[in-house]
């Protein structure tokens, strides 16, 4: 799989395609809030409601990242 996640399989199902396009677009997400956040906290006056809710945000993103990284990764059986 690339670093997006984006490699094309044939074997791939409607399914699995749309888990591996909602993947890219949480992790882009993830990343602009990782630049919000940055840029929030260099502010001289970061709104501190707002930085908490980006960071609540990109908490909730990561953890539906995992959720279909956990998904697309096959079961090893030894």
């Amino acid at each position: 799989m690339g670093a997006d996640g984006d490699d094309f399989d044939i074997k791939d199902t409607p399914d699995t395609r749309a888990l591996k396009a909602k993947l890219i677009a949480l992790r882009e997400e993830h990343r602009a809030l990782d630049s919000a956040i940055s840029a929030l906290q260099e502010s001289v006056g970061g709104d501190a409601l707002q930085l908490a809710r980006l960071k609540k945000r990109k908490l909730a993103l990561k953890d539906q990242i995992q959720w279909i990284e956990d998904r697309l990764t096959p079961d090893i059986i030894a």
